[in-house]
């Protein structure tokens, strides 16, 4: 199984990404006893969903997922409806709403624009919770994009104050231009302690202000400026006439040059 795995994930890497989904699908379909490791290994596109109750959107994730239905952050209902579903302390679910009023206003500032959710549960030592971000690119300039960052925390109460835990966050980017499509799936872990006087939602958008920070640099130093340069080693703005001239010239030079040392 573990050598199913490894080549059906070589295989996700070499697919077109522009059709992750449909690819995931297939393989799943073709090794129906990878489903459960396919599913946690390979980023997706983060899903929107619409809450009716109060007109807003929500992503879907498996920490807001029971069964079939998925809870929303705003209305704390779950769609389709479910009578017994996860749902978190009266106190957590207070901090939960602020919560997502907060990342509701960064999202708008960093992205201006797409959606956010967030989802605490609680622990038996504190809490922990998932901070989703989506934004989708609007297709101008032909150029079709989309931002999905999923940040996981857990927060324990210690004797010297509050432990945050940031678990692995995930990014995941997709680019579309023209044939061309890239997917950058990004992890980076974090461990933070702060004092107990600092409200929990400011410590938490610190450390997520922080990794999305370091997550763009690491785009634009890396994958970027590496695409860049794969690209401009595959084009040129030269005419295949003046290359050939240049190249010509080039060898003129160095036979002349041969002759003169030999003279």
């Amino acid at each position: 199984i573990d050598q199913q795995l490894d080549c059906a994930l070589d295989l996700m890497r070499r697919l077109p990404p522009q059709q992750i989904e449909k690819n995931l699908s297939d393989l799943i379909d073709l090794v129906p006893s990878l489903c459960e490791d396919l599913l946690s290994s390979v980023d997706q596109p983060l899903k929107i969903a619409r809450d009716k109750v109060v007109g807003k959107d929500y992503l879907l994730c498996d920490y807001n997922r029971d069964g079939d239905s998925y809870r929303s952050p705003w209305s704390n209902k779950y769609d389709p409806p479910l009578e017994d579903g996860a749902m978190p302390s009266a106190r957590l679910r207070k901090l939960e709403v602020e919560a997502n009023n907060a990342f509701d206003q960064y999202r708008d500032l960093y992205f201006e624009g797409g959606v956010s959710s967030v989802y605490l549960w609680d622990l038996d030592h504190g809490f922990a919770g998932v901070i989703l971000i989506k934004k989708a690119g609007d297709g101008s300039k032909k150029i079709k994009g989309c931002w999905d960052s999923i940040h996981v925390v857990e927060v324990q109460v210690q004797p010297l104050g509050q432990l945050i835990h940031a678990i692995p966050h995930r990014v995941l980017l997709c680019l579309h231009t023209g044939g061309m499509g890239l997917c950058f799936p990004l992890q980076m872990e974090k461990d933070e302690t702060v004092s107990d006087s600092s409200p929990h939602i400011a410590n938490i958008g610190r450390l997520v202000e922080d990794m999305e920070n370091k997550i763009r640099s690491t785009l634009n130093e890396i994958y970027f400026g590496k695409t860049k340069d794969i690209v401009n080693g595959l084009r040129s703005v030269q005419t295949f006439a003046d290359k050939s001239k240049q190249e010509a010239l080039k060898n003129d030079l160095v036979e002349a040059l041969k002759r003169k040392q030999q003279s």
